[in-house]
């Protein structure tokens, strides 16, 4: 197992890639703290060895600190939470722009922060930042708000990694293409024609379908373990060929 002895917290844990990255750490034999907002969801993990499900609101700085606080050890940080606002500069609103920035960007350096201590206490660590090939990699139509965003965590990577790269700890990001997940659903049904609005998104993928939250997660045990430890600053495309 690839991930024995390691501690992992992974945030928006209760479904899609969050969800099929706890179970792909733990099954190579990390010890996995599951949190989410929802506590409906992470019922879907009793009975399920070596994950640990806490409800966490990460929007709540206090609530981070205070887990990562009552953690015994901390060696692998998947920020994962986000959220897709649809829209063009013209239509955003202050109330999606500093609602996405919260959540997209200023938790995960919540996270970081609150982490970094255990981390160089034991001279390694590994963070891994959810962002997207919609960001500084590359412009998608009607993503202004979540583009920025994802735009943002990739210099926030670059900046930790670079930060304590002679310190133990590595930094890198994964940036998918369009993954169906259970908010990709959500988005697609918002649309007047959810039909067309699916084949839309796969259209624009060169596979000529989506991913799967599952494809995703052997990114996360990559990152995640010693395999990657020359490993900082990266981020890593899953795009299903859309930045070829």
């Amino acid at each position: 197992m690839r991930l024995e002895g390691k501690t992992a917290l992974v945030t928006a844990a209760g479904q899609g890639i969050g969800r099929a990255s706890v179970l792909a750490l733990a099954a190579e034999g990390a010890q996995v703290w599951a949190t989410d907002i929802n506590a409906g969801l992470l019922k879907s993990y009793e009975g399920v060895e070596r994950v640990k499900a806490v409800t966490l609101d990460v929007l709540d700085r206090g609530a981070i600190e205070r887990l990562i606080g009552s953690m015994p050890a901390l060696d692998v940080l998947f920020n994962c939470a986000g959220f897709v606002h649809s829209g063009t500069a013209m239509q955003a609103t202050d109330e999606e722009w500093n609602f996405a920035l919260n959540l997209n960007v200023r938790s995960q350096f919540w996270a970081i922060q609150a982490a970094l201590p255990k981390m160089l206490e034991a001279g390694r660590g590994s963070i891994i930042n959810m962002a997207s090939v919609c960001s500084s990699i590359k412009g998608l139509p009607n993503r202004f708000i979540y583009g920025t965003t994802k735009a943002a965590v990739l210099g926030l990577t670059k900046s930790v990694a670079a930060d304590f790269v002679a310190d133990g700890i590595r930094c890198n990001a994964i940036c998918p293409g369009t993954v169906d997940t259970p908010s990709l659903q959500d988005r697609i049904n918002a649309n007047a024609d959810p039909v067309e609005a699916r084949k839309a998104f796969v259209a624009r993928q060169p596979m000529g379908r989506l991913a799967q939250a599952h494809e995703i997660a052997p990114l996360v045990v990559f990152l995640a373990s010693d395999e990657s430890i020359f490993v900082t600053g990266q981020a890593y495309a899953a795009d299903g060929g859309i930045t070829i």
